[in-house]
Order: structure tokens, then sequence, then C-alpha cells
């Protein structure tokens, strides 16, 4: 790609801001768990849902969606549009219990309702996820879009975003990636759109004339059922992604995904966090636009491409005018930025207060544990900044691994589809354990020891004995596997009784107020209205 002077300014002029307003923000103090880990529980519900987008966009969806949206057309867009429905689910019904017992990760949260096992072992699996799937194909994403668009060598690009990355999210925590993260959201909305808009002015000089056009050149881009004849059934099996595995896909990832769930943690109150969900999955609704319509325009216009991944790049470099290009790749260098952010802060959580903390800390805090006492109340001061040293060294280190390993998934054709199988690995047995482990008081720990055990055996064994399965009904499958395991040894094991550490919901702890329960009918009556259009 070609940059002018004014797109290279606009650019570069992003970056340098960006990095310095990260740099600002880190300068805050972060003294104690709770400022660094949690951004002192103080976020709003802008804040909240602007970061959980600004999180959960990347380039695996610039990128790698646009690039399925070459592939397969608009039906990539479930995932988007199902996880606008999943934030209201987990809006309502998720949050309250995980609010109102204060914790700080996902893995705090198990052992809180079953044991330091279940604690232990998932933190592990979360930590390798994070820094081995995540982290690693973001970075390589990222440096694929800056070798096709501005010619830098792929390393070269994954070593730049990973130090863009560390100046917001090694020493200012949560804090510093959340308040990045509202500033980057509107740029990324503002940029993916604009981009969106000029290559649909291309194709039918108008923006609704360009739709338009895709509608007529590509109707089959537009099936978002697939049946058995489409050649991408495999990885978007028909009506299972209304019904089957796309729904543990989509509760894992925005009701028990550390990166994504910690900004409601750290929300002002319950409300807030309910609100900020509830302002997210408006703008999921929107994302499609800007994620999935260049694919399918790359596709009618026939991109002179080497592989799908190629897609948005082609369509900046081709149909993006000068002087919004710079603000067109900005968008994708915020995403990337934002989410590479979140994902390092999450690994460094989890790592520091649920693998370090346990067993490399005091006596005292060992003990605290124990007793199940919430993450910050037993702590000293110098106990505090310690974890707080080493939430930032686990931070550096992870982007460092990242930097590493990205470079070796240069063979990969469509990285989404390949981020949510390898995801889809553990995301059955972690939904089994929390869904069992929230509303069944009889689930054992022992069960959900045994869920978290069989994960990944299981759902490796289904990859390799039945390939002719696509992976999102395997996923369906193991899911319903390790449940119908931890029912049975859970009613052995509390046949008669509820266990001791079973849930007990008080009155009126489900109860949302009107701006959340209107914001979910609107939601819910947008998606009727897209599925009875596309179906």
């Amino acid at each position: 790609m070609s940059f002018s002077t004014i797109d290279l300014i606009i650019f570069s002029g992003w970056i340098i801001f960006m990095m310095g307003f990260g740099i600002w923000i880190s300068r805050s103090k972060q003294e104690t768990t709770q400022d660094y880990f949690l951004a002192s529980k103080a976020l709003p519900w802008w804040a909240v849902g602007g970061s959980l987008i600004a999180s959960n966009i990347s380039a695996e969806q610039f990128i790698g969606m646009s690039g399925s949206g070459y592939v397969v057309g608009f039906a990539i867009a479930t995932y988007e549009l199902m996880a606008a429905l999943t934030l209201l689910i987990v809006a309502k019904f998720f949050l309250p219990v995980f609010l109102k017992r204060g914790i700080y990760t996902m893995p705090q949260f198990l052992e809180d309702r079953f044991d330091g096992r279940v604690r232990t072992g998932l933190a592990i699996f979360w930590v390798l996820l994070f820094v081995f799937v995540n982290i690693t194909s973001v970075l390589y994403l990222g440096g694929l879009a800056l070798q096709t668009i501005m010619g830098i060598p792929l390393i070269y690009g994954v070593i730049g975003l990973a130090l863009f990355a560390s100046t917001f999210s090694i020493f200012g925590g949560l804090k510093a990636v959340v308040w990045t993260d509202v500033v980057q959201v509107v740029v990324l909305i503002f940029g993916g759109l604009l981009a969106s808009v000029m290559v649909l002015n291309a194709l039918g000089g108008s923006f609704l004339g360009g739709l338009q056009t895709l509608l007529t050149e590509a109707p089959e881009k537009f099936d978002m059922i697939l049946d058995k004849a489409n050649p991408e059934y495999m990885n978007l099996p028909g009506i299972s992604v209304l019904i089957g595995g796309m729904w543990i896909a989509n509760i894992y990832y925005w009701g028990n995904n550390q990166y994504i769930i910690q900004r409601t943690l750290a929300a002002k109150s319950l409300k807030e966090a309910q609100n900020g969900a509830a302002f997210a999955a408006f703008l999921k609704i929107l994302l499609p636009l800007i994620v999935v319509i260049p694919g399918i325009a790359a596709f009618v216009l026939q991109a002179d491409i080497g592989k799908p991944d190629e897609a948005y790049p082609w369509v900046l470099n081709n149909y993006v005018g000068v002087g919004f290009k710079g603000l067109a790749f900005a968008a994708l260098i915020a995403a990337i930025g934002s989410s590479l952010s979140s994902m390092v802060n999450s690994a460094s959580t989890i790592f520091t207060l649920d693998i370090y903390r346990p067993f490399f800390l005091s006596t005292n805090s060992k003990k605290s544990l124990d007793a199940h006492e919430h993450d910050s109340a037993s702590l000293s001061m110098e106990e505090e900044s310690k974890l707080v040293k080493i939430g930032r060294v686990a931070a550096g280190v992870s982007l460092l691994l990242g930097v590493i390993v990205a470079p070796l998934l240069g063979n990969l054709d469509q990285a989404f589809q390949y981020i949510q199988e390898y995801t889809g690995f553990i995301s059955p047995g972690v939904v089994a354990v929390f869904l069992l482990g929230l509303f069944w008081k009889k689930t054992s720990a022992n069960a959900a020891l045994v869920a978290v055990i069989l994960a990944i055996p299981l759902s490796v064994g289904f990859k390799l004995l039945t390939p002719q399965i696509p992976f999102l009904d395997r996923m369906g499958l193991s899911f319903l596997i390790l449940c119908g395991i931890m029912i049975a040894i859970s009613l052995i094991e509390n046949k008669s009784s509820n266990d001791a550490k079973g849930i007990v919901f008080p009155d009126g702890l489900f109860k949302t107020g009107s701006v959340f329960n209107i914001s979910a009918l609107i939601v819910c009556g947008m998606l009727a209205v897209i599925y009875a259009l596309f179906w």
C-alpha cells in the first residue's frame, strides 16, 4: 500500500498519541491489587461497554472475520449477532452472582464454589490459552496486516505491536487498559465504518447501493443458516449456530472468559455493569458492517489475494482514499492494541492471583486463601505491592512469548476459525463447570475437577476420531457428555443433600433495571429482524 504524507501523519500521530496517553494514565498510583487488576472498581457503564467491544474487536475480527466473510459470507456474522444476545444473558444471570461475591478472577470463583484444585487447573489452562492462542494469533494477524499494507516484515510488525500494547498494559494495569479502550473504540468504529462505506460506494454509488450490489452479485454470501451442501458447513453447521455449539462458544467467551468479564467486575455497581453489557450488545449488532461486509465486497470485486485473511488489507489498499487510509488503518491498529493489552492484563491477573499467590506468597496469605477470604482482604501493603510487581513482570513475559510464537502461525488459512476451534477444546468443560456450579446446588468439587481434566482429551478425541463432525457440533457434544459425567458424580456424592458450597440466591438477585430491560427488548427485536431477512 502506498501511504500519502497525510495518511502517514494521521496514522503516526494516532500511534504516538495513544502511546503517550497510555503512559500518562499509567502514571497514576497502582498500590493495591484492586487498583491494578480491577481499576479501583470505579468504571461507569459507558466505559464498561466501550472497553468490552474494544477488547473483543481485534485483528481476529478485522482480518480474520473479513477473511471468513470472503469465504463464508454473512453467516460468519452469527458470532457477532449471537454475542449480543449472550451479553444480555450474562448480564442478567451471571453478573449478579459474580459481583455479589466480590471476585477478582474466574478461577477465584471456582475456588469459592468448589476448591483450590479446580481453581489451579483452570488457571493454568487459561494462562496457556491466552498466551499461545489469543495473544499470539492477534500479534500474527496484526503483523500480517502491517506486512500486507505497509510492507513491514512480519517479525518487525509483531515486535512493534507488542511495544505499542506494552505502553498501556504493563505499568498501568486495567485502569490504563480500559481508558485507552474508551478512546480507541471511537476510532475503531468510525475508522472501520469508513472502510466499509468507501468500498460500498465504489460498488454501488452509495452505501445502500453497494449493499444492494452485494446482495445481487453474491446472494449465496448472505445465507445465515448454511445447508450441508455448502463447502463451509463444517465451520458453520446449519441450525447448530442457533441451538448448538455456538452457545458454548459465546457463553464461554462472554460469561467465563477473564479478559472480557474483568471489565464488568471492575464496574462501580451491578447496575453499571449490566447497562455497560447492554451498550456493548448494541455495538455488537453494528459490527458485522465493519468486519464482515469488506470481506464479501472483496469477493464480489474478485480481489487479487493469496489467501482469505488478506481481504481486509486489500480493501484498505484499493478502496480507501487519501487522507482516510491512515484513519482506517489507525482503527485496525487501535483494535489490535486494545485487545492485546486486555489479553495481556488478564493473563497477568490470573497468573498472579491464581497461580503465583497461592503457591509463592507467605504462609499467612496461603492460610487466608484456604479460608476462602476475598483476595484483597488479608494482604499487607508489602504483599499488595509485590503482587502488582509480579503482575507487571507476568504481563511483560506473556507479550515476549507471544512475539516468539506469533511468526510460527504463518501457515494459517482462516485465522478466525483456528482461534474458535482451539479455544473450543477447553470451552465445553469451562461452561459445564460454571453453569452447573452456578445453578445446580448438588454439583460437587470432584465432578468439576473431572470435567476440567477430561475437557481437552475429550475434545481432541472427537477431532481425531470424528473429523467429519463440524467443530461447533463437537463442542456441543463435548459439553453434553461432560454435563452428564458431572451430574452422575454429583448425584453419587450428594445424593440426599445439596453440596456444602452450593449457591443460594437471595430474593431479587436477578432483578434488572428499566434501562437494561428496554435495551434487551430492542436488541432482541433487532436480532429477530436480521435473521428473518437473511434466514
